[in-house]
């Protein structure tokens, strides 16, 4: 009998479970979702990748709204272009809070937000146009930083106002006023006419419509200012390996690779067999261009270019006399796959790439090859030398004084071939033996006969006959 009684009570207290956990239910479905991207260092490929992550994990959880938790001054104006972007085309809205400073890339990124919030006390503005120390770049950098401001506070339309029975459209973001950010001599009536780049603080920014309301945190952002009583946070949590692919996606980086790749090839070619030259160029290759093509900028056909162009320089080298169109195609090829995979660029359609970033990637190139030869030239005065580098593992017993030099003097007069190409170095045969060998005459060419005028560091110095 007890246990009939206590069937009744155990079904009703299962079904009132279920119905609480399905109300329960219900009620977290009213929570916002709120997805926050902390962008509070320097404005580069790194921050670029925290936000395009972001943004694309904040679409995969059906977040509500994004919220960019600012604090930056700036950055490099290539990241801060896509990730401007990437935010007024993204399809959630994006609102940012300036937690201290939008200064430079990070006011043009601010202003692409759909809502700006501000903490008192914080700035934005002053992006101009800036090199490594801090000084202002000619102005054909400044234009084009101008037209990208304006367009994007332009981007945000006009409000429709009725005054006295007439309409007026009034910018929501002057684009007058961003223009002022960039150029101290942009005049704009009541805001900025001292001759002076633009900065608001946020009470002034607030008057002019460049914030939308001044905030102590994010949670007050969150309810205050976007209305969610209720909402729930997802924050995006940076790995390793973005840390890892934005800083080998750095101008500077990228340059210091180029260096290597270059420097690499010179110096194997100066040495005989495959050593640490190689190694070291096929590596920075490898890290070259392997986090470009992860991130979709360098295609199949761009490193295709760039191997061609390889091989078609030691074509020229060791197959083909003196330097015509092989070496000055290999050049052109080299340097285009390098360029052209730094560009986001679809095969040779290059609608949408800006003139900043195809010279910015130029730029690179052009430092990385012209480094490379600076240092090429330095370490074959310095490597060996007495007092130069790797001195500690160097041989500097002269060989003349040693037991073999006499046998080596003795050459001097004989007659020989070319082994290989002379240009100035290679090898010769000489009664059947290879030396290294370096002309004295010029260019020689395989199979030319020779012969050995002296001896010096271990090898024959020839003369073409």
């Amino acid at each position: 009998m007890k246990a009939k009684k206590t069937t009744p009570i155990i079904i009703l207290g299962f079904l009132f479970s279920i119905c609480f956990c399905l109300s329960g239910k219900n009620l977290s479905t009213n929570d916002k979702k709120v997805y926050i991207i902390d962008i509070k260092k320097e404005i580069d490929n790194t921050t670029k990748l925290y936000l395009q992550n972001g943004l694309a994990e904040a679409q995969q959880v059906h977040a509500d709204a994004v919220l960019i938790h600012m604090n930056t001054y700036g950055g490099l104006l290539e990241a801060a272009d896509s990730m401007r972007t990437a935010i007024l085309y993204n399809p959630i809205p994006v609102y940012v809070f300036i937690d201290n400073n939008a200064a430079s890339a990070g006011a043009l990124i601010s202003i692409a937000c759909k809502k700006i919030y501000m903490r008192k006390g914080a700035n934005i503005g002053a992006a101009s146009v800036v090199n490594q120390t801090g000084e202002i770049l000619p102005d054909k950098y400044q234009s084009y930083m101008r037209s990208m401001i304006r367009s994007t506070a332009e981007a945000h339309g006009k409000d429709t106002l009725i005054q006295r029975g007439d309409t007026i459209y009034k910018w929501k973001r002057d684009p007058l006023i961003a223009e002022a950010m960039v150029d101290e001599r942009t005049v704009v009536p009541q805001v900025s006419d001292s001759g002076k780049v633009l900065t608001f603080t946020a009470e002034e920014a607030l008057q002019w419509g460049y914030c939308d309301g001044i905030a102590e945190t994010t949670d007050e952002v969150i309810r205050k200012h976007l209305g969610f009583e209720t909402y729930v946070i997802e924050k995006y949590v940076p790995s390793w390996y973005d840390n890892l692919k934005g800083f080998l996606m750095s101008p500077v980086f990228q340059s210091l690779l180029i260096l290597i790749i270059i420097g690499g090839i010179y110096f194997e070619l100066q040495t005989p067999g495959v050593g640490f030259p190689s190694i070291a160029a096929i590596a920075a290759a490898v890290l070259y261009f392997a986090p470009l093509y992860i991130d979709g900028l360098a295609q199949n056909w761009e490193i295709l270019l760039f191997i061609i162009g390889i091989i078609l320089i030691l074509l020229e080298i060791f197959v083909i006399p003196g330097f015509g169109v092989p070496g000055i195609a290999g050049i052109t090829l080299v340097i285009g796959g390098l360029t052209m995979s730094l560009i986001d660029n679809f095969y040779f359609d290059f609608e949408g790439v800006s003139s900043a970033q195809t010279g910015k990637a130029a730029l690179t190139v052009l430092v990385g090859i012209g480094l490379s030869f600076i240092l090429m030239l330095w370490l074959s005065n310095h490597i060996g030398r007495k007092n130069g580098l790797f001195r500690k593992v160097a041989l500097h017993s002269d060989l003349e004084d040693s037991v073999s030099a006499p046998a080596y003097n003795n050459m001097v007069g004989k007659e020989g071939r070319a082994a290989t190409v002379l240009r100035p170095s290679g090898k010769v045969e000489i009664e059947g033996e290879y030396y290294d060998g370096i002309s004295d005459s010029g260019f020689i060419e395989k199979g030319a006969k020779v012969r050995v005028i002296r001896y010096e560091n271990a090898q024959v110095y020839v003369t073409s006959i």
